[in-house]
This record gives C-alpha cells, structure tokens and sequence, in this order.
C-alpha cells in the first residue's frame, strides 16, 4: 500500500463523474466512423464462410476476447486468439476463409504486425480497428474501422480508458448490426449458447446425424471378404453391414472382427462375409435421441451402430458423428 493520504476534500463522486462525460463525448465522436467502412466490414462478416478471428495485446486483448464472445453468442463463429501466441510464421488455426480483426489503438502493436504478412500470404481478410488510420495496420488492413476518440479519461493520457470503451461498443455494433441482418431469434440465441448446447444434445436424435444412401456401408451375404474390407474403407465407418437385396440386415462386421478373423488364418480372397460376420446385430431406432444411442454404443464398446426399423436398414452412426454434434 501506498503511504499518500487523500488530500482534504477530494471528491470521489466528480471524478466519476468526469470519466462519464469524456467517454461520452468520446462514443458521440465514434458516429462518424459508423461509415461506408463499417458496413463492408459487416458484409465481409455476414459472407464469411469460416471463422472470425479476433486479436489484440494487452487491454485491446480483453476487448477482443468480449468482441469474440459477443459474435460467437449472436450466431457469428468468432474466437479469440494471443497474437504472441499464434506463435509467428505459424497460424496453425487461420485459413483463407477466415476473417482476422486485429485490434490495437496505436495501430503499430509489434505482435500482430508480426503475423501481418503471414495473413497476407494466407489470403486472410483483415479488418483493423485503431485510432488512427494512417498507422501500419491501418494501411496494412483491406478494411480499417477508425475509434480515434479525443480524450482518455486517464488524466495521464497512458491507460486507455475512453478509447477501449469507444473500442467495445464498435465491436457491439458489429455483432448487433450482423444479428439484425441474419434475423437472428431467440430461438437461435439459445441454441449457440451452452444452455443451447445442452438443448441441442437433448433434442437430437440419431436421424439428424445418421449416414444414409450411398454412405452406408453395405454388402450382400456372397461377397468375399476382401469385397468387405474394401467396402469398409471406402466408407470410413469402420464396419460394414451385411445385407440382402432388399437391405434387410443379415449381420454386421467392424474392424474388431477383422483382427479376430486375421488370428483364425482365414483366407481373404476365398472366404465370404457371411461365414465370418456377426449375426443379426446391434441396432437403434432413428427416433432413439443422440445421447441415448451414444451411451449404448460406449456400454457395449462399439464405435458405430445400425439405424434400422426392425431389420430394414436406415442408417449408420458412427462414434465421430456424435463428437462432431456435440453430443458428449
């Protein structure tokens, strides 16, 4: 603790008081840059088919990662990133299709100038959000998006006060103007939030995640198993079912079997699937939900699982379907 005293009558409320009026006027002078910039950063946004990457040093950081929550939770994907930290010469987490805001006031943070030409070379849209537009970034950005605001309300005009604030409330005007423009609803609010995730894991069902068609791994009785295991790595589900031609199942066979069929010395070319499938099967309902079906397949230690009505075959889900739906 420091040993200053208060000197006598120093008014606390003024003081407050005074940081409301600075950084009013510094949002009033953020008017004009809600401008023919602002709304093709918007677009860039709107027709990004990636992600949106935010990243800032220092307070600029602790914006980015609140502009990166606020898009991430009105229904545009955004996350943010250190720039120290995307180690350089090595983005492992942007591609082209991505969007990169980079944010500092002075326009020339070493770090994220650093990682500048690597965008560049990925063919990254930039947007730049600074205070002033004639810095690197500034002149390095497809899109600038200018705070200048006229005053910090740190009497010392070091610890950025006014214009974070002027920063934070452009970013919420992005993410507000892009929630407009989608017809984003409350509906959707709730879904891309963690409460949403959980929605989303009680309402899915094996249907809205199943392999059908030409996906589903399939063979009729006759086929060699050699056919069988070809059959199994075009699809990529790890097994394979055995049907007849009017796709009843008749059995099932995953790579599991395969490692016990290699044990009995069986030969590849000669031996058909019917003589070392699994008879009939595990299956589920295409109605069951997501995490009742994933909770089936990880009692019985399998990776995939048959949709069928009865022994009419519907579909097939696989372990990574689940991962990739968020049903964990």
């Amino acid at each position: 603790m420091s040993h200053h005293s208060i000197e006598s009558g120093f008014d606390f409320q003024q003081a407050g008081r005074d940081v409301l009026d600075i950084e009013r006027q510094g949002l009033e002078q953020l008017d004009q840059y809600i401008n023919e910039d602002f709304s093709r950063a918007c677009e860039m946004m709107f027709y990004c088919q990636g992600k949106v990457v935010v990243m800032g040093m220092g307070k600029s950081g602790h914006i980015g990662k609140k502009m990166a929550a606020t898009f991430a939770s009105t229904g545009t994907p955004a996350f943010f990133v250190h720039p120290a930290e995307a180690s350089h010469g090595d983005l492992g987490m942007v591609s082209a299709n991505d969007v990169v805001i980079a944010i500092s006031n002075s326009g020339e943070s070493n770090e994220i100038l650093a990682l500048i030409p690597v965008l560049k070379r990925l063919h990254v849209s930039l947007i730049c959000v600074t205070s002033r537009p004639e810095s690197t970034m500034g002149r390095s950005a497809d899109i600038h998006l200018c705070v200048k605001v006229p005053h910090e309300a740190c009497p010392l005009g070091l610890a950025p006060t006014t214009s974070t604030t002027a920063t934070l409330v452009m970013g919420d005007a992005l993410a507000v103007a892009l929630l407009k423009a989608r017809g984003f609803t409350a509906e959707d609010f709730a879904l891309s939030h963690p409460g949403g995730a959980l929605g989303r894991k009680l309402l899915l069902r094996v249907s809205d995640i199943m392999h059908t068609g030409a996906e589903m791994p399939h063979v009729t009785r006759d086929a060699s198993l050699r056919d069988a295991l070809l059959e199994i790595t075009r699809k990529n589900l790890g097994m394979t079912v055995i049907v007849n031609d009017l796709l009843k199942i008749e059995g099932v066979f995953t790579d599991g079997d395969l490692r016990r069929v290699f044990d009995m010395g069986i030969d590849f070319q000669q031996a058909s699937i019917a003589q070392v499938m699994t008879p009939g099967g595990i299956r589920v309902r295409p109605a069951m939900l997501a995490v009742d079906a994933l909770n089936l397949m990880q009692s019985k230690n399998i990776t995939a699982i048959m949709v069928a009505d009865g022994d009419q075959l519907l579909g097939v889900v696989h372990m990574h379907d689940m991962l990739r739906a968020g049903v964990v």
